[in-house]
């Protein structure tokens, strides 16, 4: 697909990848993006709508989804990261809250836009759905759920016109992960690789050095072949 003339709605837009992404989408040249935040902020560029928009809470994604009257491409990119033994099962209901029931409801509110449109969900999983960090389990088990839940999104939505990728990021240079002492890309590397490969129709998305580095082995490994076969089941 192109963005250009679009209109594009991106949660957790205020920092990290999410605000390169809306900065990419700009000089992409889409009409509109929606900038979803907990705390809206002002944006020099017009085209910019801040939206208030906390993916945990049911009310404002109905709110947001009536002040969109039409939407083309989807972004689920909000998340929490925070250290976790898995001792204590707040950790792990903060990190679903956010990372798996987050973009399974925002999606969910804003479907009749993206089928109308014949649009486009990308949702910012983690190379950590694939294999966990020990410092935080909790959220490599909420991005593996999240990954599966992209995944069958996917395979639900195809047949009324909407196509879901899931961006399989590695190490970026955001507030999230700052204090990690591991090399990093910049989020605007992240935020271009992103759209570039929506742009060529790829499933799963690998837009890093460290992820890219998986993307073959991905392609034909025992996950994708299986989604394929259920999909064709």
């Amino acid at each position: 697909m192109e963005f250009n003339d679009t209109t594009v709605l991106i949660t957790g837009a205020g920092r990290g990848i999410g605000r390169a992404l809306t900065e990419e989408f700009l000089r992409r040249g889409v009409r509109r993006v929606y900038a979803g935040m907990r705390a809206p902020l002002p944006h020099a560029d017009p085209r910019v709508v801040p939206l208030a928009l906390d993916v945990t809470d049911e009310e404002q994604i109905r709110a947001a989804a009536a002040r969109v009257d039409a939407l083309d491409v989807l972004v689920n990119n909000a998340g929490v990261f925070e250290p976790d033994d898995l001792t204590g099962r707040a950790a792990l209901e903060r990190h679903l809250a956010v990372n798996l029931f987050g973009p399974w409801a925002v999606t969910g509110a804003f479907e009749p836009h993206l089928v109308a449109a014949g649009g486009t969900v990308v949702t910012n999983v983690s190379l950590m759905a694939l294999a966990p960090l020990p410092i935080t389990p909790a959220y490599s088990l909420s991005k593996a759920a999240a990954l599966s839940l992209t995944q069958s999104q996917r395979a639900l939505l195809a047949g009324r016109g909407v196509r879901v990728h899931a961006v399989l990021t590695g190490p970026t240079d955001t507030d999230m992960t700052r204090d990690l002492p591991i090399p990093k890309a910049t989020p605007e590397s992240v935020a271009a690789a992103i759209l570039d490969a929506v742009e060529r129709g790829e499933e799963e998305i690998f837009p890093d050095p460290m992820s890219h580095r998986l993307e073959s082995g991905w392609r034909d490994g025992v996950a994708k072949v299986l989604e394929r076969q259920n999909t064709a089941a």
